[in-house]
């Protein structure tokens, strides 16, 4: 095959590494952030923390952001690097040529998050006996053999955070021959597996949640009526039951509707997640606010939650050590120089992303908190005015990428709960009136109809389409159902209650 030269010409569109982390900054709420933050002191001894808060929050964002006095062109510039600015690299200016400019504002290189009325707040955490590890006490006291005794640690190692062994016998057969070179089979690990379902919390170590729940019913000591009937139900009708056919399961046991009521009380007072039970409250993570708004005089104010995020700046002895080694003429030097160039060239990457995030937060959560003001100082959800992402872009002049990423797993706290951000982007709908609504609004009355049915004849998705449509909603009986979907509630079926 013949060598030959060909030209092609194309147009393709590249970020730049300061681009690439300015949008995973942008996209981190508080507490990743926070996170991100210590990754990034303990990778890059060039970046570090301010002990002494030289500048104030409004000292170091005055050059940044004010959203008021910024013509549109500025506006356009917030959430985006210059292009002059992200060319700029160490081949254009020499690093230790700005270092020394005394006249240079001090804020491009130092960021402080946290505003001058912050308070710091040291949480003490004591860690308790592991779920884990209180099975394995149980194991070991048990008179078993040495054998018996590393299957049943594996097993509990198999054992995932709802309680359940979901991992197939014949394959954890495999994984002992492999991994402890034990010659077993499925006989033998299931029988230290009914061991362990012996275990509390009751249910432990169950394969599905019909085995969770029989373990549960029979290790009850008092075998009333209900009972036993609880235990047939979920031996031989678990399909029917699940399913809330009540009238198959009373038509079959043959019993009337207030035996089958007593038993799924029985059945409801089970724990279908026993590997939860000691450890509920550590599995639900605290939400902490990106943004605070505050109403004073009915006038809504917004601020950015900066807590427990470090105040940063360059290292001072790195930018000396550069000096010293760019005045030396060996090659030792040099490659030292070049190492810790890049060290504080990283860092102000760093520190610029951090203000340019804050900044492009301000303008959007602005330009959000202008847009749904009404709701904001009144709480009332009814004034929730419909909003897209291209509403918002459209105001600052981002893009729309840009918005979402904002808006992505941010919580906002305000004098009527805490709410993520998101849930304020609502499509719009029409009213018979012709006037436009938010579909937030539709999906609270939606839920209101729901909280006052008859339980025992709840509404079907047509009927919930016709009361809404009599208050003068144009809704199709598909977006209720979307509706109810979004808002994680069951078919009326589901619903029915003896």
């Amino acid at each position: 095959m013949a060598l030959k030269h060909t030209q092609n010409l194309k147009l393709a569109q590249k970020l730049l590494p300061q681009q690439i982390l300015l949008m995973k900054l942008l996209q981190l709420p508080t507490l990743a952030l926070e996170e991100r933050i210590k990754e990034e002191l303990e990778v890059n001894p060039a970046l570090e923390e301010d002990p002494e808060q030289t500048a104030t929050e409004e000292d170091l964002y005055s050059n940044e952001e004010d959203a008021d006095s910024q013509t549109e062109d500025e506006i356009e510039d917030l959430g985006e690097y210059k292009e002059e600015e992200m060319k700029t690299s160490a081949s254009d200016v020499e690093l230790e040529d700005y270092m020394d400019a005394e006249e240079l504002d001090s804020y491009k290189y130092e960021v402080v998050n946290k505003g001058p009325d912050e308070e710091s707040r040291d949480f003490v955490v004591v860690e308790g006996i592991g779920f884990q590890e209180l099975l394995e006490q149980q194991l070991g006291l048990k008179d078993i053999s040495e054998r018996e005794y590393t299957i049943g640690i594996y097993l509990i190692g198999c054992i995932d955070e709802d309680g359940y062994v979901r991992r197939e016998l014949d394959l954890i057969v495999d994984d002992l021959a492999f991994n402890y070179n034990l010659t077993t089979d499925a006989v033998e690990v299931e029988n230290v597996l009914k061991l362990i379902q012996g275990f509390d919390p009751p249910g432990v170590g169950a394969r599905n949640l019909q085995e969770c729940l029989l373990i549960q019913l029979e290790r009850k000591l008092d075998k009333t009526k209900e009972v036993v009937l609880a235990m047939d139900v979920i031996k031989n009708h678990m399909e029917e039951f699940s399913k809330k056919h009540y009238d198959k399961i009373e038509k079959r046991l043959e019993i009337d509707s207030e035996e089958l009521k007593d038993i799924i009380i029985e059945i409801t007072h089970l724990n279908p997640r026993p590997g939860n039970s000691d450890s509920k409250e550590s599995n639900f993570s605290a939400v902490v606010p990106d943004f605070i708004i505050a109403v004073n005089d009915g006038v809504p104010e917004l601020s950015i939650n900066g807590r427990n995020l470090p105040d940063l700046k360059i290292s001072k002895d790195y930018q000396e050590m550069l000096k010293e080694y760019n005045r030396s003429k060996d090659k030792s030097s040099k490659e030292a120089s070049g190492f810790i160039k890049n060290k504080i060239e990283s860092a102000g990457w760093f520190i610029e992303a951090l203000q340019q995030r804050y900044a492009t937060m301000s303008l959007v959560m602005k330009c959000l908190l202008e847009y749904q003001e009404e709701y904001f100082a009144t709480g009332d959800e009814s004034k929730i005015r419909p909003m897209i992402l291209k509403d918002i872009a459209n105001r600052v002049g981002l893009d729309l990428s840009t918005i979402s990423r904002t808006a992505n797993s941010k919580y906002v706290q305000t004098p009527y709960g805490t709410f993520l951000l998101k849930t304020f982007f609502s499509e719009s709908m029409s009213t018979d009136s012709g006037e436009d609504v938010s579909s937030r609004e539709i999906k609270n009355i939606l839920k209101g109809h729901i909280d006052q049915e008859d339980k025992k004849h709840p509404l079907t998705d047509d009927e919930l389409c016709t009361k809404l449509n009599e208050k003068g909603y144009n809704i199709a009986r598909r977006t209720v159902a979307k509706y109810r979907e979004q808002l994680d509630i069951p078919v009326g079926r589901m619903r029915k209650e003896l």
